[in-house]
């Protein structure tokens, strides 16, 4: 039997809204169902670890000291991408951040082992953090049981109406961080030679009205007379958001860089179509369920979005290989792995 010390910070800061809080929730209820192997005890890590045979530091991040120094006990950690090193023009950190940054690469000498998500983000991380290969392993995340398909719809009705979606949509579910390419779906919403098709953004982050990037993608918007057909929900409860899965024409995904893309499994086990980027770790989770497109191309990206939305043979094909593609990545999956990671470190 281990036990595991599983350090949920992310659970008690802004990160319970992304993607960083969303693995490590799942990662602790999937872990806490093999007890018969595992002992998991979550919470501040500082609070634990005289009692765990290890501790599981599910996020790192690049430019804060989250990792420390002293490791009290064998150490695991996980990197979820390297998006800010690999777009570095983009995302400018100041002396402090690159202080940081050493310091955390120093950091990760002293771990037992590294885990992420895609071997897209294993090669990043050999790369822009000089790790040895060997010391990183490629575990995939999943969408949770809770995206899939809805057939009543009356719940379907209830919430169009609660969100005054339109009849047709295009939905992007996510951040508005640089790599995510908000503009560019805008510039392919605005390219759609129908016009009675709108765009669908949803998550917390639209909600800040300061952010630099909402503003300038709220500027875009009304600079080219689309605001009647941009929706901004901000932050939707988990149940709402499968019916407004269920509810788009199409979700695209976009990013011109992803760690993972836990969004494209999310659509795709509630039966829709996707587009998605050909970069990074995007194909890696699409497959072959997916329209993959140059995220530079808004030309291209709305020719798409006009195909799949219009063409039905098309469509139910997607959606057939894309149920196909989701049962390829589980929690369980996840956890499984995981423990085979706690489990060879400590028999070492």
């Amino acid at each position: 039997m281990i036990t595991v010390g599983i350090d949920t910070t992310p659970l008690t800061n802004l990160n319970a809204f992304r993607g960083v809080g969303y693995y490590t929730q799942n990662l602790v209820e999937n872990l806490e169902t093999g007890k018969e192997k595992v002992k998991v005890i979550s919470g501040q890590w500082r609070d634990f670890w005289p009692t765990v045979d290890l501790i599981h530091f599910p996020y790192f991040d690049l430019f804060f000291n989250t990792l420390p120094f002293s490791k009290k006990r064998p150490t695991v950690v996980t990197i979820h991408d390297c998006i800010p090193l690999v777009l570095a023009k983009f995302y400018p950190v100041g002396i402090r951040g690159k202080l940081n940054l050493i310091k955390q690469k120093v950091s990760l000498a002293g771990v037992k082992a590294i885990i992420t998500d895609s071997q897209s983000s294993q090669k990043d991380i050999v790369k822009y953090l000089k790790v040895p290969p060997e010391k990183v392993s490629v575990v995939y995340l999943a969408a949770s049981k809770i995206f899939k398909p809805i057939r009543s719809s009356t719940v379907l009705r209830r919430i169009m109406v609660k969100y005054g979606l339109p009849e047709s949509f295009v939905l992007y579910v996510g951040d508005v961080n640089y790599n995510k390419n908000i503009p560019c779906l805008i510039d392919a919403l605005a390219a759609l030679s129908e016009k009675k098709i709108s765009l669908v953004l949803v998550g917390k982050a639209f909600e800040n009205e300061e952010l630099p990037e909402v503003k300038q993608i709220k500027e875009k918007v009304a600079k080219m007379n689309l605001a009647e057909r941009v929706k901004f929900l901000g932050y939707v409860p988990m149940e709402d958001l499968v019916a407004i899965y269920n509810l788009a024409s199409v979700y695209c995904q976009p990013s011109l860089y992803e760690g993972f893309g836990l969004q494209i499994l999310e659509a795709m086990a509630c039966g829709v179509p996707v587009i998605t980027a050909n970069v990074s770790s995007l194909p890696e989770v699409a497959g072959n369920a997916a329209v993959l497109v140059d995220p530079n191309d808004s030309k291209q990206l709305a020719l798409n979005l006009q195909t799949v939305i219009n063409d039905l043979t098309l469509r139910k094909k997607m959606i057939k290989l894309g149920f196909a593609q989701v049962k390829k990545f589980s929690w369980e999956r996840t956890a499984q792995e995981t423990l085979k990671i706690y489990e060879k470190i400590l028999a070492s």
